[in-house]
């Protein structure tokens, strides 16, 4: 196999079992997606760990957590993966002299992105990722933008696309299209798509980037158990940016687990077994006290295309006081 091979393989949105395609790349988010279910308060051994894993794992980029208004969301209330501040990055990563890229998400709305998310040369970040729902799509632009003329890489992830109605799809697509961001992602918030629909959406994604050149990233929720197969879906039809997590750690039922994705994927800089170190020796002690992946209930509110805030705080009830399954199903279908 050469470069050429692969590459063929790329550019006809295909490949086979023996090849790899080189533009894919790979976004370790632990770190960011599993925040949301400890207010991002990890300690900086298991931030440095997972920032050293994905380094000797030769994973492309790594996502430590969002640039979020410190007025709507008060440091004293969550931890530093909340805010991203410069000295908080750098006291885990230095000045990064890697080949690891480094990113953190901004939500429309949610962020004071003027002030707060300084000139790519004055940070050690190297990507902003802009998160969107359809609606909020004219405040992502000017997001992306800013983010654009400050330096940075940056991608637009539009959240719930399970509950968009395909015109406005096809519209929001075309006009961010046309924006300066690098990457459109097809993201599955309530973990409520099968692989019909990701390889669906994924080729309508793919069409509406084609005259810009854009790239289609993926990131999946693991609700069905599905998180990783929608993954592949996307890789087989043409998606190069891969969202994944050590052990699926993530909001919920979790995230593509990244030792499954690697796992996979055939281009020899990744490697596995640095990622299954760092999930036996800093991830899975944390279920101890956070506890993510399927359970019945993140199930149900897959199934029925609803965000997982209901089984969340259906699982934060002590399991004494819990009710059954069954009435838990009874409340959401009435929901």
């Amino acid at each position: 196999m050469n470069e050429a091979s692969a590459s063929k393989t790329a550019n006809d949105g295909h490949g086979s079992w023996l090849t790899y395609r080189p533009e894919i790349k790979v976004l370790d988010c632990t770190i960011r997606d599993g925040g949301l279910m400890n207010a991002h308060r990890f300690t900086d051994e298991v931030v440095k760990a997972v920032y050293e894993t994905c380094v000797a794992a030769g994973v492309d980029y790594l996502e430590l957590g969002y640039k979020n208004s410190k007025e709507q969301f008060p440091k004293a209330n969550f931890g530093p993966w909340k805010h991203c501040d410069e000295e908080d990055l750098r006291r885990i990563v230095g000045d990064n002299k890697t080949d690891l890229k480094l990113s953190a998400i901004a939500d429309a709305e949610k962020c004071d992105y003027q002030k707060d998310i300084l000139p790519a040369d004055q940070s050690v970040l190297d990507m902003i990722r802009v998160a969107t729902y359809i609606h909020q799509i004219p405040v992502a632009l000017e997001m992306i933008h800013d983010a654009h003329e400050k330096g940075y890489e940056t991608t637009v992830n539009v959240m719930a696309v399970s509950t968009v109605q395909e015109n406005d799809l096809e519209e929001g697509l075309e006009i961010l299209a046309q924006s300066p961001v690098g990457t459109i992602y097809l993201v599955d918030s309530f973990g409520s798509f099968y692989s019909e629909e990701v390889r669906d959406l994924t080729k309508q994604y793919l069409a509406a980037c084609a005259a810009t050149g854009k790239e289609v990233g993926i990131h999946t929720h693991n609700n069905q158990q599905l998180a990783y197969a929608n993954t592949i879906e996307a890789v087989v039809q043409g998606a190069n940016f891969l969202d994944a997590t050590m052990a699926g750690l993530g909001r919920g039922a979790g995230n593509c687990p990244l030792e499954l994705l690697i796992g996979f994927l055939k281009n020899p800089k990744y490697r596995l077994r640095p990622i299954l170190d760092c999930v036996e020796s800093h991830i899975m002690p944390l279920r101890r006290n956070m506890h993510w992946g399927f359970d019945l209930s993140y199930m149900l509110t897959g199934l029925l295309n609803q965000h997982p805030r209901a089984a969340m705080s259906y699982l934060d009830t002590p399991e004494s006081e819990r009710p059954s399954i069954v009435k838990f199903y009874d409340e959401v279908m009435e929901a």
